[in-house]
C-alpha cells in the first residue's frame, strides 16, 4: 500500500480550548496536504461553546459532543473506536504543527514496523524544548531522583537524569521509553495490541502507562527530532476548576501503585517523595497566601508586645501564666477571622478584606474577656494591638497591591506584530481598544516591501530578516505572529532562531474574534473567566469540612442512640459516618456521576431528596454543579432538613 493512502486518524481531546483548538486544525489542513487524514474532536462537555462555535467553521471535522467530562483518557478511547485510519495521531488542541510533520512522521512510521508510537521534537512558545516530549519510565530509581531533586542537580548524569533523559541529544532520532500525551502518533495494530489508553487515569500519567504496556508487548517507541510542534502547555486546566495538581500526583501514584507495587521499599520511597513535592508544590502555589498569614502574624504579634509596653511599661508584662497562650489564642483567632472573610487562599489580598476580619478579631477577643477573667488584663491593650495592626495592614495591603499592578501593566513588557496585512492592523486594533491591556505595542514587523496601510507604515520597526536586532533594540518581550504568508515550518525556525532570547510567541495565522481575545488575554496577563464555585474557595472548604467532622463524630459517639432511633439501616450508616470522618465521604454533597475534586459523594445531598431515578443526567449535573457554585452551610441544613422531614 502507497504511503499516501494510508489513513491518518487525528483525535482531538477539546476542553474549553476552542480558540486553540481552531488554529490546531488549520495547521493540521495545512499539513495534510496530499494525505488521507480524518480528525475527531471529543469534546469534553466544554462549558465555552466550542460545539456550536466550531462545527460551522470547520466542516471537515467529525465532533463527538460528551455531557461529562470523562477525562483524556477515556475521551481518546472514544475517539479512536469511531476512527478508520491506519494511524492514530493522539493531539492536544493546545499544539500547531508544521507543514511537514504529517508527512514526516508517516514516512518515519511506514520505514519503521518495530515501532509502535513515536513523537516529534516539542517547542513551547518561547522557543524552548519540553522535556516531556521524551522521557525514561519512572522507575523507583528515576522517580526518587525526580521527586527529590537530583535530576536537576545533575541533569547531564546518566544516573540520576533518567527520567528526562537530559543527558541525551534533542537533535538525534532514537528509541526512548515514553512520548508526550500531546502528540502522539500510533500503529493501529499497536493500539489494538493493548487496548488503548488505561481509563483509571483521568488526566496526565496516561501517556506513560500506555508506552510502558506497548514496550511490555515487544512495540518500540521512537523519539523523531526532524519534525517540530508548538505547544500550549496546561490550557485546559487553566480555563477549568480542575485541580491540576491533584491528578497530576494521582496519576503518579495510580503508575506506580500498578507497575511497581512489587518493590515495597521503593514504593515507600516514591510515595514519600510523591507527598513531598506535592507539599512544595503546593507551597508554591500559595506562596502569597502565606507570606501574607507571616506577615499578619507577625504584625499582631508585635503590636500585642509593643501595646503591653505601652500600658504595662514592659514587653512582657502580663503576668507568667499568660505565656505563650496569649499570642497563641491571638494568632488563631486571627488568622481564623480573615479566613472568614477569605482573605487568604483566594484571589488576591485587600485590605476591605483583611479590615472586616481585624474587626471580627477584635470583637472575638474584647468577648473573651467576660469568659476568661484571669486574662482580661486591659481592653486598652487589645484595642491598641488591633489598631497598630490595622495601620501596618494598610501599609502592607498597599505594598502588596503595587507590586501586583506592576507586574500585570508593567510598561516595559513590549509586543511588536509581525505581518502587515489586514489581520495585523485588526489584532493591533483589538489589543489598542481593550479596556484592560497596558502592554505597549513596541510597532510592526514586516515581511515584504509593500505596504499599503499608513498607520502600520508609520509603526514599522523593521524588517523580519533582522528580528534578533529589532527584539533587542526595541526590548521587545512578545511576538504576535499575524502574517498568513509565514506558513508553520517558517515558524519554527523562527522561533528556534530567537529562543535565547526568551521571546514569547502568539499566533493568529487565521483572523478571528475568538482568537484575538484569546491573544488580549495572553499578553495582558488575565484570566479567562472560569465558573465562580464557592466550594472552589478555601473558606468554604473549611467550613464543609469542619461540619462534616463535627457532625459525624457526634453521631458516632453522643448522638449514636439518635441514629439507631431515626435510621432503620444504622449499622451501614454507621459505616458511612465513619467514612465522611475519614474524608472519603460528605455528609452533604454530590450525587456520584463522575468524580469532582471540589466535594466528596454526599450521603444526601440537592439530587438525593430530587428522586435521582427519575432524572436525566444532564439534571443532575446541574444539580451538582449548583451545589458546587452556591455552598453554603446554611444550605446543607436545608438539605439536611428537608431530608429528615420527608423520612
Amino acid at each position: 500500500m502507497e504511503q499516501a493512502s494510508k489513513k491518518i486518524s487525528i483525535v482531538i481531546v477539546n476542553y474549553n480550548s476552542k480558540d486553540f483548538l481552531l488554529q490546531c486544525v488549520k495547521s493540521i489542513e495545512k499539513a495534510s496536504y496530499k494525505l488521507n487524514i480524518e480528525i475527531i474532536v471529543v469534546d469534553n462537555n466544554s462549558s465555552d461553546g466550542s460545539i456550536e462555535y466550531l462545527t460551522p467553521l470547520l466542516p471537515n471535522v467529525k465532533f463527538i459532543a460528551l455531557l461529562e467530562n470523562l477525562g483524556f483518557a477515556k475521551a481518546n478511547n472514544i475517539g479512536v473506536k469511531i476512527s478508520s485510519g491506519d494511524y492514530f495521531l493522539i493531539l492536544n488542541p493546545d499544539t500547531l504543527i508544521e507543514e511537514n510533520t504529517l508527512s514526516t512522521m508517516l514516512q518515519y512510521m511506514e520505514e519503521h514496523t518495530e515501532v509502535g508510537g513515536s513523537g516529534c521534537k516539542v517547542l513551547n512558545t518561547d522557543g524552548t524544548f519540553q522535556l516531556a516530549c521524551r522521557r525514561g519510565f519512572p522507575t523507583p530509581w528515576a522517580s526518587f531522583s525526580k521527586l527529590f531533586g537530583f535530576q536537576s542537580l545533575f541533569p547531564k548524569s546518566k544516573f540520576f537524569a533518567r527520567y528526562n533523559q537530559t543527558f541525551r541529544s534533542v537533535d538525534e532520532t532514537y528509541y526512548i521509553d515514553s512520548i508526550i500525551g500531546a502528540f502522539m502518533f500510533i500503529r493501529k495494530e499497536a493500539w489494538e495490541d493493548v487496548n488503548g489508553f488505561d481509563e483509571s487515569f483521568f488526566m496526565y500519567g496516561e501517556d506513560i502507562d500506555l508506552c510502558y504496556r506497548l514496550n511490555k508487548s515487544n512495540w518500540k517507541i521512537s523519539y523523531v527530532h526532524t519534525t517540530s510542534i508548538i505547544h500550549y502547555k496546561g490550557i485546559s486546566t487553566k480555563r477549568s476548576s480542575i485541580n491540576e495538581l491533584e491528578h497530576f500526583y494521582n496519576a503518579m501514584k495510580i503508575f506506580s501503585a500498578k507497575h511497581y507495587s512489587s518493590s515495597s521499599l521503593f514504593f515507600s520511597l516514591i510515595k514519600a517523595g510523591i507527598k513531598f513535592r506535592e507539599l512544595i508544590a503546593r507551597t508554591y502555589k500559595y506562596r502569597t497566601s502565606l507570606l501574607v498569614i507571616i506577615m499578619d502574624l507577625i504584625t499582631i504579634n508585635v503590636s500585642l508586645i509593643i501595646a503591653t509596653k505601652i500600658r504595662f511599661g514592659g514587653y512582657l508584662n502580663f503576668p507568667d501564666y499568660a505565656y505563650p497562650i496569649v499570642f497563641i489564642a491571638v494568632s488563631l483567632i486571627l488568622i481564623t477571622s480573615m479566613v472568614s472573610m477569605g482573605e487568604y487562599f483566594e484571589n488576591n489580598p485587600s485590605f476591605r478584606k483583611a479590615l472586616s476580619g481585624l474587626l471580627i478579631t477584635l470583637f472575638i477577643l474584647s468577648s473573651l474577656t467576660y469568659f476568661f477573667k484571669d486574662y482580661a488584663f486591659s481592653r486598652g491593650v487589645v484595642l491598641m494591638t488591633i489598631g497598630f495592626t490595622i495601620i501596618s495592614t494598610y501599609f502592607s495591603r498597599s505594598a502588596l497591591s503595587i507590586s501586583h499592578s506592576y507586574t500585570k501593566t508593567n510598561p516595559n513588557r513590549k509586543v511588536a506584530i509581525i505581518g502587515t496585512g489586514n489581520e495585523a492592523f485588526d489584532i493591533y486594533n483589538a489589543i489598542q481598544n481593550s479596556d484592560h491591556v497596558f502592554t505597549n505595542i513596541a510597532g510592526f514587523i514586516s515581511t515584504t516591501g509593500v505596504i499599503e496601510n499608513p498607520i502600520i507604515n508609520d509603526n514599522v520597526i523593521g524588517n523580519i530578516e533582522y528580528i534578533n536586532n529589532i527584539i533587542l533594540e526595541n526590548d521587545v518581550k512578545e511576538l504576535i505572529i499575524a502574517e498568513k504568508s509565514i506558513n508553520s515550518n517558517e515558524l519554527m525556525k523562527l522561533i528556534q532562531n530567537t529562543s535565547s532570547l526568551g521571546i514569547k510567541y502568539h499566533v493568529a495565522f487565521e483572523w478571528d474574534d475568538i482568537v484575538a481575545s484569546r491573544i488580549i488575554n495572553d499578553i495582558s496577563g488575565f484570566e479567562p473567566t472560569i465558573p465562580d464555585y464557592n466550594l472552589a474557595k478555601f473558606r468554604f472548604r473549611f467550613i464543609k469540612r469542619t461540619s462534616d467532622i463535627v457532625i459525624s463524630l457526634f453521631s458516632l459517639t453522643i448522638g449514636l442512640p439518635i441514629v439507631y432511633l431515626l435510621f432503620r439501616n444504622s449499622s451501614n450508616l454507621i459505616n458511612k459516618l465513619y467514612s465522611v470522618l475519614t474524608g472519603r465521604l460528605s455528609i452533604v454533597g454530590l450525587y456520584p456521576v463522575t468524580e469532582n475534586i471540589l466535594c466528596r459523594t454526599g450521603l444526601t445531598g440537592m439530587v438525593h431528596i430530587s428522586k435521582p431515578e427519575k432524572l436525566t443526567i444532564q439534571a443532575i449535573n446541574r444539580l451538582n454543579d449548583y451545589y458546587l457554585m452556591n455552598y453554603t452551610f446554611s444550605l446543607d441544613i436545608e438539605i439536611i432538613l428537608k431530608k429528615l422531614f420527608r423520612k
